[in-house]
């Protein structure tokens, strides 16, 4: 996959960090510190599903 990937702002140096990168009607992610390599693959609605419920459950919201 040729895309260009962007790293998390949340994300603190030497960390493991999540990578996202779009493509047409696709949100990508990866992490940096799967040694397979796996990518996520959502749509965009599925993409933002997954921030709404995240945001929901975390404590700073």
């Amino acid at each position: 996959m040729n895309a260009r990937w962007q790293k998390s702002s949340h994300c603190s140096e030497g960390a493991s960090c999540v990578h996202i990168a779009t493509g047409p009607n696709r949100i990508h992610l990866t992490e940096s510190g799967d040694p397979t390599e796996s990518i996520l693959t959502a749509t965009p609605t599925a993409f933002a599903s997954l921030l709404l419920i995240l945001k929901k459950d975390s404590p700073r919201a």
